[in-house]
């Protein structure tokens, strides 16, 4: 039996500045070349929306196994019930009144698991309920905002570091009640330590410079020369487009989806903002996160 060829379309809204629609695409008969091939039009494009999907949690897991390694989330309250490498953001209640996941995750800009030791190469994300209205994620590709920064921009990074923690986006749990800020910190502290690295970053799939900063995640800025530098910090927000709360600036790309979409990013390269409704409408979505074992040999376990 012939399989279907993947066809690749650019997206054209108003808002979209990059990525692809990939229709054709499936998982449960897509060979190690087909892959590679999707790994790589990510890495091109930034964002794949493979249409038409259909996959149970076991099934989305072994999809992102396909593409290298993946580690469940380390806050269990986040699990897929039955398959806890699966990531649940989800606002839904269950029939006996449980909450599966958490809602309201990401409304605000970072890069995946940045505060964590090693940056993911891939996210996968799965709508599973979609919301009627203003339904979406906001983007920046972090390596065209290098290159659109000015040369004294560009100077100033030139050996500056970044720390990153969870700290300051942290949930609080149910468990956490009544226990005072400062303990809440240390134990936050305790589990994701802050992580310091360059403010840059050159991709290992594509060689772009990367600007590795974002609003939620990046604690402070320091120099070449090991100063503190809120003002640096400060501009890069605000010339990467993190601080425009219209979300109308150049940088900025609205990824819409509907029913059946899987959007597939560079996590590298992307920051993203959840785009959450004002009313409460339901919504749940899936997500894995992987190491390319490609690009990361040392942690394809």
């Amino acid at each position: 039996m012939e399989r279907d060829v993947v066809k690749i379309t650019p997206q054209s809204g108003p808002r979209q500045k990059f990525g692809v629609l990939a229709e054709g695409f499936d998982a449960h008969t897509a060979t190690e070349a087909d892959l590679v091939e999707l790994k790589q039009t990510v890495y091109k494009h930034k964002i794949v929306v493979l249409k038409n999907q259909h996959l149970d949690p076991a099934e989305f897991l072994a999809l992102g196994q396909s593409l290298g390694h993946v580690d469940p989330y380390y806050e269990p309250s986040y699990h897929h019930p039955e398959v806890k490498e699966v990531f649940v953001s989800s606002n839904v209640k269950e029939a006996d009144g449980s909450q599966v996941g958490v809602p309201k995750t990401g409304k605000f800009w970072h890069s995946d698991y940045q505060f964590m030791k090693r940056p993911y190469d891939l996210t996968l994300i799965y709508p599973q309920v979609v919301p009627a209205k203003n339904r979406g994620t906001f983007f920046v590709d972090m390596a065209a905002a290098y290159r659109s920064l000015s040369e004294e921009l560009k100077l100033a990074v030139k050996d500056a570091t970044a720390t990153h923690s969870g700290r300051w986006n942290y949930k609080i749990k149910p468990d956490d009640l009544y226990k005072p800020i400062s303990e809440i910190l240390r134990e936050v502290d305790t589990i994701t330590p802050p992580v310091e690295r360059g403010v840059t970053m050159t991709h290992p799939a594509t060689g772009e410079t990367v600007l590795y900063v974002s609003e939620g995640f990046t604690l402070s800025v320091k120099d070449a020369d090991g100063n503190d530098r809120p003002d640096l910090f400060h501009d890069l927000l605000e010339a990467t487009g993190q601080l425009d709360r219209t979300y109308e600036h150049e940088n900025i790309h609205l990824q819409t989806f509907e029913k059946g979409d899987m959007l597939v990013w560079d996590n590298r390269c992307l920051v993203h903002r959840a785009l959450h409704t004002a009313t409460a409408e339901p919504a749940v979505s899936h997500r894995v996160t992987v190491y390319d074992k490609h690009l990361d040999p040392e942690d394809a376990h």
